[in-house]
């Protein structure tokens, strides 16, 4: 890269005429000046030659860059060279107020002649010299219209073109690089993050794309939404379109199956009125039959009654017994428990104190192998010792010797020749001997400082080496220390997380018990006050006992419908029962095999019918979800009523679509004038059937009677259940096993956290211990280390003078010795010697190497002396350690001899109370034995009197169900007619034969199908129920005879049974079962295909002009879809670019910032300087968050800017400029008093990276006003001011030619 060799300014700012400042072949160039000379004008001139806007130059337009000399003389030279115009004053004799002081014609006149020698243009020339040598002229001038016109090479270009050549060189006008303005360091010291972004994205260039970017993202945003609401609009056509083609698929047969449905209807009515005709007519003998029997199986169960009651009092008593047994015999497992629970802790601290003794019985261990080893070691040195003192002695021995043995015989002619020549010879080298002499004795002087200092670094830094050996030792050991208090930590936190949870367990258990306890006194306090209220019939005392078998033997069992639910509020009671009916009595189980069990165990005990309702196979119709809602007063029954999710199907099955009304107005409405098809009942327990006839008129006593008195006992028996189930669980809680085994637990692990917590305790001071001794190596190696860096310069200075001391002494020596051969020529020829030297070394002259190798052995001897003194001492301390070690190991054992005599004693008195224990356990023993006596007795009673009184439930039952049949089936018949009235169903009749019409719709009918079974009272009349006809007689010749023939013969003890529940049938029954339901299902099939097809007229039309839009979304989905793939693509290949430019920059300058701050914050006492680096916010897309500039100051830690102070931020601030000017340099750096904040020290830092940074490619150029800064520049351009020419001057100095060279 080339460099700026010169700058030439012509009437710009404060330079007047031509002025021209040369940089000469120098790299670092310094603008040295006084305050107001225009040193800043300088580097207003370089940027404006360089392009960069008037803006930037303290201006507001070019005019204001032209010199204007009226102005200089009337104003005040600012420091940074702009002026300021004084206020003129007038004096009281007439003088104004120039600067020259000059009087004479008024302002008026003075402005004019200024306004015609002030000059009206301007230019700035830069002459750069290119790599290849060549000089390129970049001008830049200001016209007399205030506009700028740009040169190369004195040939007129365009603005776009000049900045082209610019940055052929590197020079990057829109990144500004290359330029630190005065006042830019404070400005980039306080700078927020995102402005630190916006500076690199300046510098990397990608602030160029942010227009496009933020447009493109607009825009791809935007393209997105459209083709998403496009989508969705061709989305719902299409689904349209399908709705409506299946819309007129259903219309087209819409018409057929209404005949088909209608024929069905007539059948499967006809079919039904055969089979109530042939029912009412077979049940009326049956029903006298059973009233008679009735009577005689009441009287034979009274006795039994009595003796049961006694046997349980029996029973109640032993059972006291056994309670009073069981409690002592807990209380000595109490006492068992607290005292296994007080060895605990002491197992524990005997367990903690033999793992410390065995740790401390394995430093000892490991300390005597160390002191073996150290003791070796000591032996080792003192042996060498003394072999090289007897090896330095035996070879003083055998050299004197040798020196007597050598020497040649010389005839006293020669001696005398040789003592002549070398007075000749040193005659003749006087001068260079006296300086040989002088060397040697300042070289051997050196040599001995030399191998002292030599001695002294290899102890240094072998003391170093040792002690990093053991600081890594004591690391390990420390690491393994730290682990072990982790896991220590670890399971004192899991133990403690254990104990929180036993606690936490144990006080819910408390809570749970005394809640029992409430709950059972509660319950207690009802059911007492229930029975004394009311006795219970023996009817339903049987039927209750006859359902605890069945639950007891089946599990399967869950208990009889109303039951299993509640009314969700009182006035619901009578509703809720009407609106159960028939199933209202009804066994719930869970599968049809225990249906069909539970029947066949009644059957062959005898006890009576029943019916259940088994779960996985009844069949039913969920409630129809329009009724909801229809009316305020009005909601469906199973919605007034709560019950478990799980029986929801039977109770699907039970009510069905009935609602429940709040008056009688309001079922009106709803049945009559809605035309609602379903059962409503009326919270008085009035009736409006599904074929409009309407059934009620009980009295206040009925309804009480009918309504409460069945969930009063219902309720009492649930109250019953939860009290045996509260019981159960109460005992279960205070005889838990669980729950003793959690107390010892509890127990056990405190003492096991108390251990853990003191071998925590023992292991953080050994970390603490092994802490000290780590700093105490660490200052011993940082003592030697600093030892080592202290010897290590002066041994190589030492050295390298040394050496220069040997090349000057050789030089001497050779020139001595080519005397000596001149003048020994022939002597040494004479004797047959190649020259003098050779003859004198033959002599014996040998005592410089004696004296080598005599220093090498007091070398090794002094440095074999330093080992074993060091050696010596560390043996002590070990000494020492194991001593303290031993100590410790005595006092542990006479712990753990106490905690094992505690342990004893706390075992003897276990023993003692297990004695204890077993006398309680025999005597629970017998206790049992009567108990389990007294409770046979007890079910003995009970099972005599299920005996005698089966038969009295079992007639009453079969009166009751036959009964209900007869009601049934002319309720049915009735509500079948009037439904086919409603309809306008056309029911084939007999001649002579009242037509429907006749048929009253709000008569009250006999009996309701759907309305619950009232068993008959003792003393009720006993005869058969009355059915009305009202004279209304069906024909059904028109009914096939095969339809006839499939009706079933009357079985009354299976007919009260659900259709899915029919355990007994015969053939007959079940065809008939199947060809209703082949009716039923023609009917439901044609119904539903009905329903369902509800066919949309207007559908053709419809789906035509659905299509149409159809065609019309497509074209616009399709465009919206290619113009977001071609937004998204071009937003994509801007963020690209964008990214790129910003993140090579930014990686570019986060890897110099480091190495850069090193720079300039190393020092001799901080060689190694500070840290800096750049920290992105968002790495995904950079340029929209900010970066943070960290630095840390030699000795402190890292910090934010605003934290550190002026000159640490200034420091760091000239640390992120280089940084930033490193990437993508341009040949020069221009800055301007970026030293202004800066002490000496830092100036003398800054000065000398720019120094050891100035070379080719690498220009700088520095306004300053430190001599710390300039002193070290190689040229200096001064600036001052010239007040006769009223003008900047500039005056260059090139510091780096002697004798110096000044250029005006």
């Amino acid at each position: 890269m080339g460099k700026l060799i010169r700058l030439e300014l012509f009437n710009f700012k404060s330079y007047k005429g031509h002025h021209v400042m040369q940089f000469g072949n120098s790299y670092f160039t310094s603008i040295i000046g006084p305050n107001g000379s225009g040193k800043s004008n300088s580097m207003d001139a370089i940027s404006f030659v360089l392009g960069i806007k008037s803006s930037h130059l303290r201006s507001t337009q070019l005019r204001d860059l032209v010199y204007r000399g009226r102005v200089l003389k009337t104003s005040k030279i600012n420091a940074d060279g702009t002026a300021t115009e004084q206020a003129e004053e007038s004096s009281v004799n007439g003088t104004n107020g120039h600067a020259n002081g000059d009087a004479g014609s008024d302002e008026e006149d003075t402005q004019t002649a200024s306004q015609r020698i002030d000059p009206q243009t301007a230019w700035v020339m830069a002459v750069y010299e290119d790599d290849a040598g060549e000089e390129i002229r970049w001008k830049r001038s200001i016209t007399s219209t205030g506009q700028s016109e740009y040169r190369i090479n004195n040939r007129v270009v365009g603005a776009k073109q000049y900045n082209e050549a610019l940055e052929e060189q590197n020079i990057l006008i829109k990144a500004r690089n290359f330029l630190v303005f005065q006042g830019d360091v404070e400005a980039i010291a306080s700078q927020s993050p995102k402005d630190l972004t916006r500076l690199i994205e300046q510098i990397s260039g990608s602030l160029e794309y942010k227009a496009d970017y933020d447009r493109l993202k607009v825009e791809a945003d935007k393209a997105a939404e459209e083709q998403n609401f496009k989508l969705n609009q061709r989305r719902g056509i299409n689904s349209e379109i399908k709705q409506y083609q299946e819309q007129k698929r259903e219309a087209d047969n819409f018409q057929k199956k209404v005949e088909e449905h209608d024929q069905a209807v007539v059948t499967q009515v006809l079919y039904k009125l055969f089979q109530f005709q042939r029912v009412m007519e077979e049940s009326g003998a049956e029903i006298q039959r059973h009233q008679e029997e009735l009577k005689e199986f009441r009287r034979s169960v009274e006795k039994y009654e009595t003796r049961l009651s006694e046997t349980q009092r029996d029973q109640a008593k032993a059972a006291k017994d056994v309670n009073k047994v069981q409690r002592s015999i807990k209380q000595k497992e109490r006492d068992v428990e607290d005292k296994e629970n007080d060895i605990v802790p002491i197992d524990e601290k005997i367990s903690i104190s033999k793992d410390k003794l065995k740790i401390r019985q394995e430093s000892i261990a490991k300390r005597m192998k160390e002191r073996a080893e150290q003791s070796q070691k000591v032996e080792k040195l003192q042996k060498d010792l003394g072999n090289v003192q007897k090896a330095q002695k035996r070879w003083e021995q055998e050299r004197a010797q040798t020196m007597q043995q050598e020497g040649r015989q010389l005839s006293p002619a020669d001696v005398s020749e040789y003592s002549n020549l070398r007075s000749e010879v040193t005659r003749r080298t006087v001068e260079d001997r006296t300086q040989a002499n002088d060397l040697q004795r300042q070289s051997n002087t050196e040599k001995d400082i030399v191998n002292n200092l030599k001695s002294k670094l290899d102890i240094a830094q072998a003391r170093v080496e040792k002690l990093d050996n053991e600081i890594r030792d004591l690391r390990e050991r420390q690491q393994e220390a730290r682990t072990q208090v982790k896991t220590t930590s670890k399971d004192i936190e899991a133990k403690n997380k254990e104990i929180n949870n036993i606690n936490s367990d144990h006080r819910r258990t408390e809570l749970r018990k005394e809640e029992i306890e409430d709950k059972v006194t509660e319950l207690n306090r009802k059911i007492n006050h229930y029975n004394d209220a009311q006795q219970l019939s023996q009817k339903e005392a049987r039927n209750r006992d006859i359902l605890a078998s069945l639950k007891r033997l089946f599990p399967g069992v869950r208990g009889r419908l109303f039951e299993l639910c509640k009314p969700k509020q009182k006035k619901y009671e009578t509703a809720v029962s009407i609106a159960l009916g028939r199933y209202f009595e009804s066994i719930v189980v869970d599968t049809e095999k225990t249906g069909r069990d539970c029947i066949q165990y009644l059957k062959e005990k005898r006890l009576g019918i029943c019916s259940t309702i088994p779960l996985d196979t009844i069949q039913h119709k969920a409630p129809n979800p329009n009724l909801k809602g229809m009316h305020r007063g009005m909601r469906l029954a199973v919605d007034t009523m709560d019950y478990e999710h799980a029986f929801e199907r039977a109770f699907y099955l039970a009510c069905g679509n009935t609602i429940v009304c709040d008056d009688l107005e309001i079922a009106k409405y709803l049945c009559y004038s809605k035309g609602v098809d379903a059962r409503a009942v009326t919270i008085d327990g009035t009736v409006i059937h599904k074929g409009g006839n309407m059934t009620g008129g009980r009295g206040p006593d009925d309804q009480a009677k009918a309504s409460s008195r069945r969930w009063d006992d219902a309720e009492i028996e649930n109250m019953r259940t939860v009290r045996e189930n509260f019981l159960a669980e109460h005992h279960r809680i205070t005889s838990s096993q669980e729950a003793q085994r959690a107390r010892s637990r509890l127990e056990m692990l405190r003492s096991e956290v108390a251990g853990l917590e003191s071998r925590q305790t023992f292991q953080n001071d050994e970390i603490k211990s092994l802490d000290r001794n780590i700093a105490s190596k660490r200052a011993e190696r940082e003592y030697n280390a600093n030892t080592a860096a202290e010897i290590q310069p002066k041994y190589d200075e030492r050295a390298s003078g040394l050496e220069g001391l040997r090349r000057t002494l050789k030089r001497h020596e050779d020139a001595i010795a080519a005397v000596a051969d001149q003048v020994f020529a022939q002597f040494c020829t004479r004797l047959g010697y190649s020259n003098i030297r050779a003859y004198e070394s033959a002599q014996g002259t040998v005592q410089q190497e004696m004296e080598g190798e005599r220093l090498q052995f007091n070398k090794q001897t002094k440095a074999l002396n330093l080992q074993v003194q060091f050696e010596t001492g560390q043996l002590a301390e070990v000494d020492d350690r194991v001593q303290r070690l031993q100590a410790e190991v005595d006092r542990d054992n006479l712990g753990i001899e106490e905690l094992e005599r505690q342990r004893e004693e706390l075992a003897s008195e276990m023993d003692v109370l297990n004695a204890e224990m077993e006398q309680f356990g025999d005597e629970m023993k017998s206790l049992n034995e009567r108990l389990e006596e007294r409770q046979q007795r007890v079910a003995e009673a009970r099972r005599e009197l299920q005996k005698r009184s089966k038969n009295v439930d079992t007639a009453n039952k079969e009166i009751a169900g036959l009964e209900a049949e007869v009601a049934r089936n002319a309720a049915a018949r009735y509500g079948l007619l009037k439904r086919c009235k409603i309809d306008g169903t056309k029911v084939p009749l007999k001649e002579g034969s009242n037509g429907l019409d006749k048929l009253p719709l709000e008569e009250m009918a006999d009996a309701d199908g759907d309305e619950m079974d009232i068993d008959a009272e003792e003393g009720s009349s006993q005869m058969g129920p009355v059915v009305k006809d009202y004279g209304i007689e069906i024909d059904f010749d028109e009914l096939e005879d095969e339809l006839k023939e499939a009706s079933p013969t009357q079985r009354l003890d299976i007919k009260r049974l659900p259709c899915a529940n029919r355990m007994t049938q015969d053939m007959s029954e079940k065809d008939a079962k199947k060809t209703e339901e082949s009716l039923q299902e023609t009917i439901t099939n044609l119904s539903s295909e009905l329903e369902r097809l509800n066919p949309n007229m207007r559908a053709m039309e419809r789906l035509s002009t659905t299509e149409e839009r159809l065609k019309s979304i497509e074209r616009d989905f399709d465009a919206a879809r290619r113009y977001a793939k071609r937004a998204k693509d071009d937003f994509d290949d801007i963020k690209e670019k964008r990214f790129e430019l910003f993140n090579k920059a930014f990686t570019h300058i986060s890897e110099q910032i480091s190495s850069v701050y090193k720079d300039l914050t190393r020092s001799p006492n901080f060689p190694l300087g500070g840290q800096a680096y750049l920290d992105i916010e968002d790495s995904d897309e950079p340029y929209l968050s900010g970066i943070r500039y960290h630095a840390m100051p030699p000795l402190k830690r890292f910090r934010d800017m605003e934290h550190l102070s002026g000159g640490e931020k200034s420091i760091a601030a000239l640390a992120l400029l280089f940084a930033v000017h490193s990437h993508q340099p341009s040949p020069f750096f221009v800055l301007d008093e970026v030293d202004a904040a800066l002490d000496n020290a830092n100036v003398a830092k800054v000065a000398g990276y720019v120094k050891a940074h100035a070379r080719p490619g690498m220009q700088f150029i520095v306004i300053s006003l430190k001599m710390g800064m300039f002193v070290n520049s190689e040229t200096l351009v001064g600036i001052m001011r010239d007040q006769g020419a009223n003008s900047s001057k500039v005056l260059t100095l090139d510091v780096s030619i002697a004798p110096f060279c000044l250029s005006v």
